[in-house]
């Protein structure tokens, strides 16, 4: 396997297109990780089953969050994306939240090329106030059984919001590497 900071860039963001890469696929409770320095996907840990992700689940190449990993991704599609694949994808917003007292941003996005649904979704809005509920339960609870009250959904930004994060992030992966 190939690693993924080596041979794929962030994208496009300043023009709303990145590079994601899939970890976890919607429906999952497995908690897979992309590792860095073994350039592989591991098994962290088996998940209760009742906190399934909603939502694919990814990272953008050579970027780092706040929490020292790369920049998590949630990758809105009609299905499971495999662990592995990346993809081009349309910045639409962000997920701002908190882990254990770091900031773990959450980028919202689309594939970039979705005739399934027309490409009829570009912004947060066209989601819905029922998926952005489901997401923000989620995240809030998903640690619940193990360490209650260690995350907190501070809110929703828009896909300006969210290429600042993407910006500062590569930056943050830059000055590291």
């Amino acid at each position: 396997m190939a690693d993924f900071n080596q041979v794929l860039e962030p994208g496009d963001y300043e023009n709303g297109q990145v590079n994601t890469v899939v970890e976890i696929p919607e429906g999952s409770y497995l908690k897979i990780e992309w590792d860095r320095q073994r350039a592989v996907f591991m098994l962290d840990r088996v998940e209760p089953s009742i906190y399934a992700k909603p939502v694919n689940y990814g990272f953008i190449p050579q970027t780092l969050d706040e929490d020292g990993d790369e920049l998590d991704t949630l990758i809105v599609c009609d299905q499971p994306i495999p662990t592995g694949i990346w993809l081009e994808a349309k910045v639409i917003g962000v997920l701002n939240f908190e882990d254990d007292g770091d900031m773990d941003y959450k980028i919202i996005v689309v594939p970039a090329d979705d005739r399934n649904t027309g490409d009829r979704i570009s912004n947060l809005a066209d989601l819905g106030e029922r998926w952005q509920q489901k997401i923000t339960e989620h995240f809030a609870h998903y640690k619940d059984l193990k360490k209650p009250g260690s995350t907190k959904v501070l809110g929703w930004g828009d896909a300006s919001a969210a290429k600042q994060v993407i910006a500062e992030s590569i930056k943050r992966y830059q000055e590291k590497a």
